[in-house]
């Protein structure tokens, strides 16, 4: 049973919520973003708060409820405050260059990796940290999982693209011979 679909969500002063259907539009300071919900969920407004509800009592229902709270409230703090997600590079010779919207990554391999960072996200480098900044969570996590992908860290020296709060499990490399 979700609890997370009972909590309202709060909207702040600036951010603006059109319901039309089964269509969202959240417009704050940092910009819009739209979503199609799914039909068997509805939401109320009421008093600069939203409220989800399941239209039946079913386990799956119930479930979606929850996601939807979820989905509408990172909408909601990503158009009043925006996200941000740190990768950090590790590695002797591993670098990362923005130019615009490609992000050239010497990453290890014969050959620079180009990467087109996609609209809606917008990426700088600090010395050895790839920052990807946005205002909807789910592009701007699927977009670190795929830089990520480039080069996943390795559990011997640790060398690669991670998360910032991610901890690499290191291995114990192999003993010397008596």
């Amino acid at each position: 049973m979700s609890r997370i679909a009972n909590m309202s969500i709060p909207v702040p002063a600036g951010v603006k919520i059109e319901l039309k259907g089964t269509s969202l539009k959240v417009t704050g300071p940092k910009g819009s973003l739209d979503r199609e919900l799914r039909p068997d969920v509805s939401l109320k407004q009421v008093d600069g708060a939203i409220e989800v509800k399941a239209n039946d009592a079913g386990k799956r229902t119930v479930a979606f409820a929850g996601l939807t709270r979820s989905l509408v409230n990172n909408m909601v703090v990503g158009v009043e405050q925006g996200f941000t997600r740190k990768l950090i590079i590790e590695g002797v010779g591993y670098r990362a260059q923005a130019v615009g919207q490609t992000l050239t990554l010497n990453v290890g391999y014969s050959n620079p990796v180009e990467f087109i960072i996609p609209e809606g996200v917008i990426g700088k480098v600090d010395k050895a940290e790839i920052i990807l900044e946005g205002i909807d969570k789910e592009l701007i996590g699927q977009t670190a999982a795929r830089i990520r992908q480039i080069r996943k860290p390795e559990p011997y020296k640790g060398k690669g693209i991670r998360y910032e709060d991610e901890h690499v499990v290191r291995k114990v490399g192999k003993s010397a011979s008596k």
